[in-house]
């Protein structure tokens, strides 16, 4: 029977939890890293006990931490992260110019193919690689040097690449997500970028029809269906047909088209989840009820999942990178939220269970599927 394993990023620390392919009964392992925001952890498609994992501290700056036996261990590897010269600015709040920063790796993409190839989402979005394990760090400076970085703006949590999609069918093909700038692919494994975001609307900008500077949140594609993808920003939900040369908002009959998280179904390419919240203010469900909306048919038309979940006096919410899907015959569903509890579903929504509570924050949430 397949074994489950969900790697849990919290606020205080990386929690891993386990179970077999029934996921009725769950082991906990952690924290590991106590005290320390743990952005982001992934395994490795290709070899499963290999787990990267983003440290960072306002103390203690930050650290790419590495496992080779399924997260049993861990070992700290070269954190040589650096801006390769690029010149120019973002910019600020107030429209300022403001000099690119190092501050934080948001998200950890390993290779669809090698376990030692990994890429890494930053603050102040930039994208940057590793060949050899996490030692050395290289920069795609073709992202930053595109010529639009002047117009992107930090968001609330700060200017973050938060989103790396690799597409299976061409190794040279990258999809990202910046907020607050939009979505951008490369064709030639990231020597040159151009922006995705043809279709997309945001009020709060200038020019609401702009090129660049859209506050996308998540991004999410079917491995089987990798000219298809599928956003939540900040306000609306869209997909894209063309690999993201025009996008269409889908958010129908949704309570509200805000939130942060958006993800696919392991089998069902036109299956996708997201969980709305009240607004850009106010980050927490409508009337005090935490509902995942499923829609069956790529958008449009969406259905609340509620049985498992509290449906009153609850005000937490969950983050971008907080949703994961395993591959088992019957569909499995994870989320986490800032309120420390993890919810799972074994029948692809239909119902859920907190498989652990009162954690820390939590801020990430990824799922390996274990023959």
């Amino acid at each position: 029977m397949s074994t489950v394993r969900v790697l849990v990023g919290t606020r205080k620390g990386a929690f891993i939890l386990t179970s077999d392919g029934k996921r009725e009964n769950w082991d906990i392992a952690g924290p590991f890293f106590a005290g320390f925001e743990m952005y982001h952890l992934k395994g490795s498609p290709t070899d499963p006990n290999r787990i990267y994992a983003s440290q960072c501290s306002g103390w203690f700056g930050q650290l790419i931490q590495r496992s080779s036996d399924g997260g049993k261990t861990w070992e700290p590897v070269g954190n040589k992260f650096a801006y390769d010269g690029v010149p120019g600015t973002h910019q600020w709040y107030d429209g300022t110019p403001h000099p690119w920063e190092f501050k934080r790796v948001w998200h950890l993409e390993p290779s669809l193919t090698d376990p030692d190839s990994v890429y890494a989402g930053i603050e102040d979005a930039a994208l940057f690689h590793s060949g050899d394990g996490g030692q050395n760090w290289t920069e795609l400076s073709g992202l930053r040097g595109h010529g639009s970085g002047s117009s992107w703006t930090p968001g609330a949590g700060g200017m973050g690449l938060h989103t790396i999609i690799l597409d299976p069918s061409n190794l040279k093909r990258i999809y990202i997500a910046i907020s607050a700038a939009g979505a951008f692919r490369t064709d030639d494994g990231g020597v040159t970028w151009k922006p995705t975001n043809k279709g997309l609307r945001s009020e709060y900008i200038p020019d609401p029809a702009a090129e660049v500077g859209h506050c996308v949140h998540h991004m999410a594609m079917h491995k089987d269906r990798p000219g298809v993808l599928f956003m939540q920003k900040h306000w609306d939900v869209l997909r894209t047909d063309d690999a993201g040369e025009n996008w269409r908002e889908v958010s129908g009959n949704l309570p509200t088209d805000f939130g942060f998280v958006i993800d696919v179904h392991a089998h069902e390419p036109e299956t996708i989840y997201v969980v709305p919240i009240k607004s850009d203010s106010e980050h927490f469900p409508i009337d005090g009820k935490l509902q995942v909306y499923r829609s069956r048919s790529g958008g449009n038309e969406w259905e609340a999942l509620t049985k498992g979940l509290p449906q009153k006096n609850c005000y937490v919410n969950v983050l971008r990178d907080a949703m994961a899907v395993d591959s088992l015959d019957q569909c499995g569903i994870y989320f986490g939220t800032t309120g420390g509890q993890v919810y799972a579903s074994s029948d692809a929504g239909d119902s859920w269970n907190p498989i652990v509570r009162d954690l820390p924050g939590v801020l990430s949430v990824e799922v390996q599927t274990l023959p």
